[in-house]
Order: structure tokens, then C-alpha cells, then sequence
């Protein structure tokens, strides 16, 4: 399958490379971050998880190894060929169509800043038609401060990452440009980010038919949202408790606090 590249996104570098600018190679060999534990904290063990845009496995094997069963998603063959473990699909996450729910949906890498609102919605959708109504997603958002106190720079295993800029491009959008430098290779990648105040990302969750249960870290950079059902979405909030239905998740953690 030929994906175009996406507009304002390149990468350089060895290899192949992604049509957001991701370089296969480079992602092959970045070490894993709290994403494993993040997940492993929030949901029920051995839960059926179905990765958004799982890269090359990066995070996609120590799920595995914790006993969950995944589920692989990615728009590049090349990033899939490198995943193990977990069963894959090739598709852009936004055209995703499988006929089948699963307990946790996962949504890493910043993806829900995308700088197409369309995307954005197409993403969340995607996540909405594919949970279970019992079950979860998993959305990780930038941190507040993502886009200030540049350049700075974060040692990883054998090599540097470099956030060199964030330069606005268009109202509420930003162009990003990273270095990935290593002793043997040297990889860049640009690509579009929008930022989202908390009120904006809620407010396109219940867009997409989902709402925050809780932030899962101090940061409030992941979040567990939950599908919300055609029976809450009927009952106005004063007659929930008359007519035995729960009050919404985004109403239980109004206030932030995980649980």
C-alpha cells in the first residue's frame, strides 16, 4: 500500500521513511518510555488492546510481554515488518473499519494533536467505533509546556534527542523540527502539531462520542476517556439519579483527580 506523504511532515535520514516523517530505522532502536506502565496501571490485566499507530513494536512488545493481547494498527508496511508478537493491520488509524470492539484502545504519540481537525476527528472516531462500551481508550497529550524553553535536548539509550523549534505556521498550528543523533546515524523529523487547551480536547472527545474518566498522570498528559451511551446522552443530568443511570465519566472527574 502507497500512503502519500502528509502535508507539512518529512523526515531525513537512513532508511525508509514514513508519510509523517517518521524514519522506520530510528524508531527501530528509540527505547521504550513509561508507556507500558502508564497502560498496565489502567486497565484490567490481560485486556484486549487495539495500538493506534504502533510504529515498529516499540511499545506493542513489553504489552505483550505483560500479557495483553494487541492488536497493531499502523498506515506504514514498513513500520508493521518490524512489529512482533501481536497480530497487525495496515490502514491509516482514521480509515480504520474492523468489525470488532475491544476492551482498550489506545491513542500514544501525541497523534490527537494533529493539525487537521478533520484528522483529529477521524482519529477520535476511530477510537469511539472501536471500544467496547464497557471498555477504555488511552489518549496521550502533549504536556503543557511542549512548545516553550526551546531548544532542549534528553539523552536516550545510545543517542540524543533534540527538540530544535516550534514555529507557528498557521493560526493555532505549529511546525515542529527534531534531531535524533546517534553515533552511527542522524535522523530529522518536521511535522505539525495543534495544540489543545484541556476544554478543547474534552470538548472534541464528546465530539467523537467519548468522555474523560480520569487523568491518569499529574501531568494530565494521559487520560482514560470512556464511550458515552446513547442512554446517558438521553437522560438530562437531574433525573440520572431518579432514573438509576451513572453520571457521566467526564462529570465523576470533573475535577481531575485520578482515583
Amino acid at each position: 500500500m502507497s500512503v502519500q506523504a502528509r502535508e507539512g511532515h518529512q523526515g531525513t535520514g537512513p532508511g525508509a521513511i514514513t508519510p509523517d516523517g517518521c524514519a522506520v530505522e530510528l524508531y527501530e532502536r528509540l527505547p521504550v518510555g513509561d508507556e507500558p506502565d502508564v497502560v498496565e496501571r489502567a486497565v484490567p490485566a490481560g485486556a484486549r488492546v487495539l495500538e493506534l499507530g504502533c510504529g515498529a513494536g516499540r511499545v506493542t512488545r513489553p504489552l505483550v510481554e505483560r500479557g495483553f493481547t494487541v492488536t497493531a494498527v499502523d498506515e506504514s508496511p514498513q513500520m508493521l515488518d518490524r512489529v512482533r508478537g501481536a497480530r497487525t493491520v495496515c490502514a491509516p488509524i482514521e480509515e480504520l473499519e474492523l468489525d470488532e470492539r475491544f476492551d482498550v484502545v489506545l491513542l500514544a504519540s501525541f497523534l490527537v494533536h494533529t493539525a487537521d481537525p478533520r484528522v483529529r476527528r477521524g482519529l477520535l472516531r476511530a477510537c469511539r467505533r472501536h471500544v467496547a462500551d464497557d471498555g477504555c481508550v488511552l489518549i496521550q497529550r502533549e504536556a503543557a509546556d511542549r512548545h516553550e524553553n526551546l531548544p532542549r535536548e534528553r539523552e536516550v539509550t545510545g543517542g540524543l534527542i533534540r527538540v530544535v523549534s516550534s514555529e507557528p505556521v498557521r493560526p493555532g498550528v505549529r511546525s515542529v523540527h527534531v534531531e535524533y543523533v546517534f553515533p552511527d546515524a542522524r535522523w530529522t523529523q518536521t511535522f505539525l502539531s495543534r495544540p489543545l487547551t484541556t476544554e478543547a480536547f474534552e470538548d472534541a472527545l464528546a465530539e467523537a462520542g467519548l468522555a474523560v474518566d480520569t487523568y491518569l498522570t499529574k501531568d494530565r498528559t494521559w487520560v482514560r476517556a470512556v464511550p458515552v451511551t446513547a442512554r446517558q446522552e438521553a437522560v438530562p443530568d437531574q433525573d440520572r439519579e431518579a432514573a438509576g443511570v451513572s453520571p457521566p465519566p467526564s462529570a465523576r472527574a470533573a475535577d481531575g483527580r485520578s482515583r
